[in-house]
């Protein structure tokens, strides 16, 4: 898409590469697409630990029960002296936490438009962290959160559809993608299978991602036992499953000492990529996902997927065609089995899985999602605005009577 002027963007978020999760890879694409077209792109983000000292950094603590998770804290006032030293015409915050809500109070101060997204659905893993009961509450936050902004971007129909059920006045749909060429079956290494006790016509079951309470993993380890238990002698000693990731939930998992399960921690670019396309099977056990980016990796890189019937997945998994949706433990138990022991179907979702994932294209997506950007500072700007004036420090009211805009009275700020 040819851009018809340069955009100056700035981007809030409390995580971003190399941070392993698919909300920063998918935010370190999107800093890096529009950077690519030519647009100016800031990021405002807590520093990491390698990180020099920059002025677009601001202090992160660590979750204490999650310390993979870091929440960001900058005042307003010190976001506010950041944009103005380009001032953006639109912010894009990523994630709800107090750098979040910093960030609005200094946009609406400068009189800047803010699109948010949402990308996971922190509210319904409250239980999971021994913080139950207050799950209601964090939807009320969430709703006044992004109904601050002027659109609130989710990455499917069912998490706009939840967004919406929860009060979310405003939302569209922002889609993912995934880089075929990262994600390919191509990237299938013997050597590796080797290294696990694998041959060509063994079984290598994968699972990517956080290794966390909320994705389910103790129900997916149940149902590997099961299965072992269940299958043809023979091929017993010949099923692995990998869970590639980190995460709270990495020492327990480790506990258990499941016979051939692996746990190889995490993984990033071309050894992520190896690790898709040597597996025969994706196994994804999460009840709760906004997407499920890491399932759209898997189907690139041909593998079936077995999943629950649940948001995010069932828009990712075509049931009976390139994997399998559960709506019970029995159920997930039983698309298990079949896909571990009757090759020509595993190999005909392998396929169709590839198939889908070819037409996910990342470049179509940020097509989109420009103009949709560029759609709202248009209606912003025929509408009435209010826009900051640098030279006064104050907001003016634009308003616009017949396709033309006169100042209205100033409003300190």
């Amino acid at each position: 898409m040819a851009s018809k002027s340069r955009l100056r963007l700035a981007l809030v978020t409390e995580t971003f590469p190399p941070e392993v999760n698919g909300v920063a890879r998918t935010l370190g694409r999107w800093v890096s697409t529009f950077r690519s077209r030519g647009h100016d792109v800031r990021i405002i983000r807590p520093r990491q630990s390698n990180d020099p000292p920059a002025f677009e950094y601001v202090h992160g603590v660590p979750l204490p029960f999650y310390p993979q998770v870091r929440l960001g804290f900058a005042s307003p006032m010190r976001l506010r002296s950041i944009f103005l030293r380009s001032l953006p015409d639109l912010i894009h915050i990523a994630t709800e936490g107090p750098l979040g809500v910093a960030a609005l109070m200094a946009a609406n101060s400068l009189g800047v438009p803010v699109a948010s997204s949402f990308h996971t659905n922190f509210d319904q893993y409250l239980t999971h962290y021994g913080i139950a009961g207050f799950e209601a509450v964090a939807a009320v936050y969430l709703a006044w959160f992004h109904n601050q902004t002027h659109v609130t971007l989710a990455p499917g129909e069912s998490a706009c559809r939840r967004l919406q059920s929860i009060g979310v006045r405003e939302t569209k749909v922002w889609s993912r993608g995934v880089d075929g060429d990262v994600f390919h079956p191509a990237h299938r290494d013997p050597e590796l299978r080797q290294k696990l006790g694998l041959g060509d016509d063994d079984l290598l079951l994968l699972y990517v991602g956080r290794l966390a309470p909320e994705k389910n993993l103790v129900a997916a380890l149940d149902s590997f036992e099961r299965v072992q238990r269940i299958v043809p002698e023979d091929l017993r000693e010949r099923l692995r499953y990998a869970l590639v990731g980190d995460g709270p939930s990495a020492a327990s998992l480790a506990g258990r000492r499941m016979k051939h399960v692996i746990l190889p921690g995490e993984m990033h670019g071309h050894e992520l990529s190896r690790w898709y396309a040597s597996a025969d099977l994706f196994v994804f056990p999460s009840r709760s996902e906004t997407f499920g980016n890491a399932v759209l990796e898997a189907q690139a890189s041909g593998l079936p997927v077995v999943g629950y019937d649940c948001q995010g997945v069932n828009e990712r998994v075509l049931h009976g065609t390139d994997g399998f949706l559960a709506k019970s433990d029995a159920e997930f138990d039983t698309a298990l089995t079949i896909l571990c022991t009757e090759h020509e179907r595993r190999a005909s979702y392998a396929r169709a899985a590839r198939a889908k994932a070819e037409c996910q294209d990342w470049s179509t997506i940020f097509d989109h999602l420009e103009s949709l950007y560029r759609r709202l500072l248009q209606e912003r700007k025929e509408t009435g605005v209010s826009a900051f004036n640098l030279t006064s420090g104050s907001l003016i009211n634009i308003q616009s009577t017949n396709g033309k805009s006169s100042a209205g009275s100033s409003v300190p700020v």
